[in-house]
């Protein structure tokens, strides 16, 4: 709508309200988080309703100001039936900041409001950490191999921390998402770490434990693969969204069924981790493919 603008202004429009946006919702999600603190266990239900609207209102928000600064052209291949009642496993490919601002705006009026698995370092992000943690959603913190050599004490801390936070989602029906690649790509660490030409490699472990903590839970898997063509790394998506140039968006959504193939114990099941792994690496495989043709044309 307000295209016509100058990109500058456009960026410190949109970043502007953007901002305002999380700090005004962000605090009043805190002061629920505060007030559960203070309440009786029962009660908590009651509270994470209240959140969850307030992040839905935090979406629907930033979905206007999306549309006032951008008009973008969205590619959708929707494969799923999904609602708002039903438990969902989320697994997608990370590009950038704005996968997290895209997922909301395109779900969160289809399935139960999105939880994230995130890093440690973003609880002291102003706003949005604490935000986080009022909604439950679980901080993963991650130790290097050459760490854990040092630190055996430490192995399996992220384990527990996936198995408090889903104790609290069987409470009521979740979206549990996680970027399975565990970071954003970029060429460098493509190039470094990965045979995959869009993705990084995935992390299994993560979902396999979501899977054999939730699995009989969850009802499906969705599968989501995003795109941003015309976007490089000098001129990233959340970037090209905030000056209103983000041109074109390309999501394919699949659901995968949880069978018993699904769930097991990864640690201690070898059979169990090997076939995984090639389960997961196949699905990357494909989605990599997709976004080859995508990127391709």
């Amino acid at each position: 709508m307000l295209r016509f603008l100058p990109t500058p202004f456009l960026t410190l429009l949109s970043a502007s309200l953007a901002i305002i946006n999380t700090a005004l919702v962000g605090s009043l999600i805190i002061v629920c988080g505060l007030i559960k603190l203070l309440l009786p266990k029962p009660l908590y239900p009651l509270i994470g309703k209240v959140t969850n609207q307030l992040m839905w209102c935090w979406s629907e928000i930033n979905r206007g100001i999306f549309r006032l600064v951008n008009n973008t052209e969205f590619v959708i291949e929707d494969n799923s039936q999904l609602n708002k009642n039903s438990w969902y496993l989320m697994i997608c490919n990370h590009q950038s900041w704005a996968d997290i601002v895209l997922l909301c705006m395109l779900f969160g009026s289809r399935i139960p409001m999105p939880k994230f698995f995130l890093k440690q370092q973003l609880l002291y992000v102003p706003f949005v950490g604490l935000a986080c943690w009022a909604l439950d959603m679980p901080f993963m913190r991650r130790y290097s191999r050459q760490y854990l050599l040092k630190h055996p004490e430490k192995r399996g801390k992220d384990l527990a921390s996936t198995q408090r936070s889903c104790e609290k989602f069987k409470n009521s029906p979740t979206t549990v998402i996680n970027f399975v690649e565990g970071t954003r790509f970029t060429q460098g660490k493509q190039q470094n770490h990965s045979t995959y030409q869009h993705l990084l490699p995935p992390k299994a472990l993560g979902i396999a434990y979501t899977l054999s903590a939730l699995g009989e839970q969850f009802d499906q898997i969705i599968d989501v693969t995003l795109a941003y063509p015309g976007t490089t790394e000098q001129h990233p998506p959340f970037k090209a969204l905030l000056a209103g140039r983000l041109d074109k968006v390309v999501v394919k959504i699949d659901t995968i069924n949880i069978g018993n193939e699904l769930r097991g114990d990864y640690l201690q099941d070898k059979h169990f981790k090997r076939q995984f792994k090639l389960w997961l690496d196949d699905t990357w495989q494909n989605k990599d493919q997709y976004l080859q043709s995508v990127l391709k044309n």
